[in-house]
């Protein structure tokens, strides 16, 4: 197992519950319980600003359209192509998720 910055036994198992949820109304409930809904936002709304990016968009017309600010722009795009991959391993998941459901 590689090891992670974060690691902790507290955390795997936070990503073990995370990883039992079968369902969106699910995640809707456990992240509703757990978490601020000014914390899940937030966390949609970094998902979002890296869509964008990855697609192109400008940061004038992520900000108008997320409501994210450059520092949260320049954040998301530094760990896109900086961080762990975690964005990277998502999107792509995502892009296929989006193309089965089309």
């Amino acid at each position: 197992m590689e090891l992670h910055k974060l690691a902790d036994p507290a955390i795997d198992r936070l990503f073990d519950a995370i990883l039992l949820l079968k369902t969106k109304d699910e995640c809707y409930r456990f992240f509703e319980d757990i978490c601020t809904i000014a914390e899940i936002k937030a966390m949609a709304q970094r998902l979002q600003v890296a869509e964008m990016l990855q697609a192109g968009y400008t940061y004038g017309d992520i900000a108008e359209k997320t409501g994210a600010s450059t520092a949260t722009i320049s954040r998301v795009k530094r760990f896109l192509n900086y961080g762990a991959d975690g964005y990277k391993i998502i999107l792509e998941r995502l892009k296929e998720f989006d193309k089965k459901n089309e």
